[in-house]
């Protein structure tokens, strides 16, 4: 079962990321995604090891086989590794897959995938070119489609997050507000916490 808080780290924030991850873990969160774009440096992969035995439950972007290498979970998108694919590569791990329509939702009922994600629910400053805006009655109508935990991500903060769960979201993915202006790992603990606090 997903957590309603789903963080999504980046690791190119001024913070390092595997003090992002302590202070999200330290604020309340029980997993998170590390999204890592690009290649790939030794001290990318010592971070996401680093990562890995402080929260078993992390989630890696794209990249199945770091995913396998490292002993964690995997997300892929619709340009990605297909999930069929996936499962080989990183056995029993969590497996998650990111859809944008109904079409894509509805063709992903047959993936040996743990969850879903559909979006971007609202505009997103995150992605470049991302897809068309799904939207609170999109998300509501086509939810019935996921025979699986369904997270929505895209432009969701603290202030629509509710709505978002209301409209059939089992999780909310978080990047965009995740991060407080002034970034420490103590600020950032103190966001996750208010995350929580909303959600709970």
């Amino acid at each position: 079962m997903l957590p309603r808080f789903y963080p999504i780290l980046d690791p190119t924030r001024a913070l390092p990321v595997v003090e992002q991850a302590q202070a999200v873990l330290d604020g309340g969160a029980s997993f998170f995604q590390v999204r890592h774009k690009g290649a790939w440096t030794r001290s990318d992969l010592a971070a996401l090891e680093t990562m890995a035995k402080m929260c078993p439950r992390l989630i890696v972007n794209d990249r199945a086989d770091i995913a396998a290498l490292v002993g964690v979970g995997l997300h892929v998108g619709q340009t990605d590794l297909p999930p069929t694919d996936a499962r080989k590569q990183i056995g029993p791990r969590i497996l998650g897959f990111s859809t944008h329509n109904a079409a894509q939702l509805a063709a992903s009922a047959a993936e040996p995938v743990d969850y879903l994600a559909l979006g971007p629910i609202f505009q997103t400053a995150s992605k470049q070119n991302p897809d068309p805006q799904v939207g609170l009655d999109n998300l509501r109508a086509w939810r019935p489609l996921a025979n699986r935990p369904l997270v929505a991500i895209g432009g969701i903060t603290r202030d629509n997050a509710v709505s978002v769960l209301e409209a059939g979201a089992d999780s909310v993915a978080v990047i965009g507000d995740l991060y407080p202006e002034e970034l420490t790992a103590h600020s950032l603990r103190e966001r996750v916490m208010d995350w929580i606090k909303r959600l709970s």
